[in-house]
C-alpha cells in the first residue's frame, strides 16, 4: 500500500471534469492490505490515539506523512506541514470509513472510494489502481 498527496489536479483549472483538486490517496494495495488498515483504524477508535500512517510497516509513502486522530468534528484531512497532514473525524465518521472500506477487504477490486464527506479542501481517496 502506498501513500500520496496529489495537489493542483486539475492544472489550474485546465481540466474542468477533475472531482477533486487535491487529495491523499492511498493506492496499490490487495485484500490483505486493505484488512489491516480497517484493523488501524479499529484500533484508533477503540484506542483514541492517534496513528501516523505513513510509519506503519505495510504503507510506502510517496511524498507526504498522514496522521488519522479522533476529533470532536469532521474537519477531514487539514495540512500541518510542508508534505505533511492529519486526518482530524469523529468516532462516528471513522465507524463509516471502515464500513467504506469493506469491501476492498472481501475481494479484490479495481474501483474506488472516497473516505469521507466533509467540506475538507483535501479529499482522501482509497483506490488499489490508483485512479478514480
Amino acid at each position: 500500500m502506498k501513500i500520496e498527496f496529489l495537489d493542483d489536479i486539475s492544472r489550474g483549472g485546465q481540466f474542468g471534469h477533475v472531482v477533486s483538486d487535491r487529495l491523499v490517496r492511498l493506492f496499490d494495495f490487495d485484500t490483505v492490505e486493505a484488512a489491516k488498515f480497517q484493523s488501524i483504524i479499529r484500533n484508533l477508535i477503540e484506542n483514541e490515539n492517534s496513528v501516523a500512517v505513513d510509519r506503519l510497516p505495510f504503507i510506502k509513502p510517496i511524498n507526504c506523512s498522514l496522521t488519522l486522530s479522533i476529533h470532536n468534528e469532521n474537519l477531514g484531512i487539514v495540512k500541518t506541514g510542508e508534505q505533511q497532514f492529519d486526518c482530524r473525524l469523529t468516532k462516528e465518521s471513522y465507524e463509516e470509513m471502515i464500513s467504506l472500506i469493506q469491501p476492498f477487504v472481501e475481494h479484490e477490486s479495481d474501483g474506488y472510494q472516497w473516505l469521507y464527506d466533509t467540506m475538507a479542501d483535501i479529499d482522501f481517496l482509497f483506490s488499489p489502481g490508483g485512479t478514480w
